[in-house]
Order: structure tokens, then sequence, then C-alpha cells
């Protein structure tokens, strides 16, 4: 049996195909530079662009099961074709699929739930990696935090135990047609955050609480433009529901607790460290 996933390169996509081949899987990785992917031993590299539907020919042949993503490139934009990517997939029998949402449903979810091939939408919270890109130069540097909203809660979620729910969902099935929001064993205020990797990497982090107005003006000195900015304003300070309300997926999938924060800031402390 062929396992196939996409994005195979991204922070949850490198780590299915570690899940896989830990169980004993054969996988096939699709990535758009496989000269650059560094991906283990003994996966089956294929070159292709979710975006460009004519460079995926034969990618599907033989595959039993196939992880998606439904967005292309770095910079998370909707899939120019998802229903096409959908069509591929079923003319080639591919019978289960997962798919990562980075964005809102589009035509692939939509085209996945008129046929037959058993789907299961992952819908994981904040990603603890994520505090990787935004603050490790910043505590590596200045040695504090200047963010609004610290008392915003967030069950964020450890990017290994997205994967292993991928990974086993796509080996075992039984979770046709649902979708898995996946977060992690608690809810954390950012204070807490900072608190806690404060303890991992042995040095106080500094807080600095910024209002609205001056985030934005932080965040435009840092090149980002006013959609992202008014995107993060009402994403922070509005943080859905689901957003800090832990749920038992990683436990009743994989049959383990999640992981917390505070394992991901042990095993990530160095990168904080000057």
């Amino acid at each position: 049996m062929t396992f196939l996933v996409t994005g195979a390169t991204g922070t949850v996509g490198r780590l299915v195909v570690a899940e896989l081949l830990a169980a004993g899987q054969q996988v096939r990785a699709l990535t758009r530079n496989p000269a650059k992917a560094a991906l283990p031993e003994g996966v089956e590299v294929v070159a292709g662009d979710l975006a460009h539907l004519d460079s995926l020919a034969g990618v599907f042949d033989g595959v039993e099961a196939a992880h998606l993503i439904n967005f292309a490139g770095d910079d998370y934009t909707p899939l120019p074709d998802g229903a096409g990517l959908v069509k591929l997939a079923a003319e080639a029998g591919v019978r289960r699929v997962t798919v990562l949402g980075g964005r809102a449903e589009g035509d692939l979810e939509q085209a996945l739930a008129a046929t037959d091939i058993e789907w299961t939408l992952l819908e994981p919270v904040e990603f603890m990696s994520n505090t990787l890109r935004w603050w490790a130069q910043t505590i590596k540097t200045e040695g504090v935090i200047k963010e609004p909203f610290g008392d915003r809660l967030s069950a964020l979620v450890h990017e290994r135990d997205i994967a292993a729910v991928t990974a086993t969902v796509l080996v075992e099935g039984g979770h046709n047609r649902t979708t898995c929001t996946i977060t992690g064993p608690e809810a954390i205020t950012l204070k807490e955050k900072v608190a806690i990797l404060s303890a991992a990497i042995g040095r106080e982090i500094g807080f600095v609480e910024l209002t609205v107005d001056e985030a934005r003006a932080k965040w435009r000195g840092d090149g980002m433009g006013e959609e992202t900015i008014e995107f993060l304003v009402e994403a922070l300070g509005n943080t859905p529901e689901a957003g800090y309300t832990v749920v038992p997926t990683v436990k009743e999938i994989t049959g383990r607790d999640a992981r917390s924060f505070a394992q991901w800031a042990t095993e990530n402390a160095d990168a904080f460290r000057p």
C-alpha cells in the first residue's frame, strides 16, 4: 500500500512522512523541489506542484490513501483547481484522503463530498511551531516579547500531534466525512506561554503588553501590510471559541495524550538561546 503526502517538506507534511515510515508504510512524497527535500531514506520523492495540475501526471498512480493540503505555495494562497485535484485522485483509485486546512473551505472539500472517497478534514488550532517563526529571533536578540492581548487563551497544538493524527487516520480510517479539530492538552494565555518558555530556556523573557494601536505600529514597522495587520487584530483580539477550547482528538485517534507546550518548549529551547 502506498501513501501519498503532499506538502511533504512543510512543517506538518515532513512529520506525516516520518509517522507513516515509522508505521512501516510505503510513502510517496510530493514536493516542488525534490533536490532540496532532504527526506528520509526509503521515501519515494516525486516532483509536482498542487497549483499546476499538469505537473501531477502519475502522482496518484497506485496510491491507496493521500494527505492533501488545501493551499498552494508558501503564502497559503487557495488552490486554483481543488476540484481538478480531487478528480485526479478519484480517477487513480485513491480510497482515503485527509485534508489539512490552511484556509477556508473551498472547491477541494466540496468536490470530495461528491465522491465515494473516504475523507477527513483536519483543523488544528494555533501551531506551537509558530513560536519559532514569530519569537525566536526577538528572544535571542532582545530577551523580551512585545505583543497585545496578553490574556488571550489558546489551546495551541504540537505539530507532531497533528502529524500523528493524520497518519493514524490515513492508515486506519474510521473517520469518514468528519471534521477533526486538533488541540493541545490545555489552553494557556500569552503571558503563561512566555513564562513556560522562560523556564525551558533557563532565562527570564520579558513581556510588554502593547495596546492595539501600538501593535499596529509595530507590525507596520515589521513590514506587514494593512490587510494582514487587521486580520491579526481580529484573530488575536477575538479568538474563536474553537481556538481555546480543548478537545480530546489526539487521545481519541492516536491513543496517547497530546503534548503540552512545556514539552514543545523543552524540545526547542536551543532555538531561543543566544
